[in-house]
Order: structure tokens, then C-alpha cells, then sequence
């Protein structure tokens, strides 16, 4: 199944924003208060002339990778206590409410403020994700120089890179690599393995 036909809206947002930082090739999107503010404006999380400041610009960056973080879970792998406090933090200073309002229960800002009003557009995303069943199909790559978010629209919610071609064939290349080293490693004999002298002649 392709995976754009299969991701909800709210799947691909949270996606969207953990990939606003490429770890691989070191490309970060959200390199000013602007450039967030864009980003927001762009997906209808708040209006195209709102002034961000700096501390907002780090809230959503540290929300980010908490989330990072959390679909690396997802994924099978231990993640950094550290992250996932900061991730804690980060949403407690972003309260919300739930409204009946527009169609449905969603969370929004409990402030008036247009920076917890596009966090709490995340959050209301996440819960989203949580009640669809798509929550636990976002992971991030399990290569650990990748570390890209994917949606996983397997059967079985198997899969741990966000490509087979790419990183998945890498990894599995590199581990057959190790095997065959610690195979032809123990396959030496140990005078030799330990650099011994060899045979004598005449």
C-alpha cells in the first residue's frame, strides 16, 4: 500500500513537523521564529502574520524531538530519557482544553496565545492519531543516522526503516558484513590469530 494513500491528516502532520529536522544530512527547517510561524501558517495551525519569538521557536523544537523520540519507541528502540522529560516539559507549558465546537471534540490552547494555539493544534493531532488507530503506525527509521519519521502501513507493523531500498539495505548489508567478519575471525587459527610465529622451514 502506497504510503500517502494510506496516512490520515493528522498522521502526516505530526510526520511532517518531526521531519522539519533531517538528521542525516543535518537540514533543519525551523532555523528561526519565522521560519516556524511559516511552517504553522502553511497547515492552517495559525495566521500567516503572527509574530513568534524565540522561546516559542524552542518549545516546538523540543516537542519535536520528544516526539522523535516516541516513534523511535514505535519503532522497537529505547529512547532517551532525557528527550522524553524535555517533551513533558515542553507540553506542560502548552495547556489545553477540550471544545465541542466545529464539528467534534478537539483540544485547543487554553491561552490566547497564537504559538500554544498551533502546539495545541499538534497535540489535538496526536490525539487524533491515538483515536484512528494510527498513533503506533508513526515511527521513526531505526538506522541512527537517519532517524526519519514514516508512517508504517504494513500488515503487520513490522517495518523499521523508512525505506527497504535505502536504509533498510544498509543495515542489513552491514550486519551480514559482521557475521561474515566474525566468521572468517573464527575460522583463523589461534597461533595465527594471536600472531604467533608460523611454521619453521628447513
Amino acid at each position: 500500500m502506497d504510503e500517502e494513500a494510506a496516512i490520515t491528516p493528522a498522521a502526516r502532520l505530526v510526520r511532517d513537523f518531526v521531519n522539519t529536522l533531517e538528521p542525516q544530512v543535518d537540514e533543519e527547517l525551523l532555523t528561526t521564529p519565522d521560519r516556524l510561524r511559516d511552517w504553522f501558517a502553511e497547515r492552517g495551525l495559525l495566521p500567516a502574520t503572527t509574530a513568534l519569538r524565540p522561546v516559542d521557536l524552542a518549545a516546538a523544537v523540543a516537542i519535536r524531538e520528544g516526539l522523535r523520540a516516541v516513534l523511535l519507541r514505535h519503532a522497537g528502540h529505547d529512547a532517551d530519557p532525557g528527550t522524553l522529560a524535555g517533551l513533558d516539559r515542553a507540553l506542560a507549558r502548552v495547556p489545553v482544553r477540550m471544545t465541542l465546537d466545529a464539528g467534534g471534540p478537539r483540544l485547543v490552547a487554553v491561552r490566547d496565545s497564537a504559538s500554544d494555539g498551533a502546539l495545541a493544534g499538534l497535540v489535538d493531532a496526536v490525539r487524533r492519531c491515538a483515536e484512528e488507530g494510527t498513533w503506533s503506525r508513526l515511527k521513526v527509521c531505526a538506522r541512527d543516522t537517519c532517524r526519519w519519521a514514516y508512517y508504517d502501513a504494513s500488515r503487520n507493523q513490522a517495518r523499521r526503516w523508512c525505506s527497504m531500498a535505502g536504509c533498510g539495505n544498509h543495515i542489513k548489508m552491514r550486519r551480514a558484513y559482521a557475521t561474515r567478519r566474525r566468521r572468517e575471525r573464527a575460522a583463523v587459527p589461534p597461533s595465527q590469530d594471536a600472531g604467533g610465529p608460523g611454521p619453521r622451514s628447513g
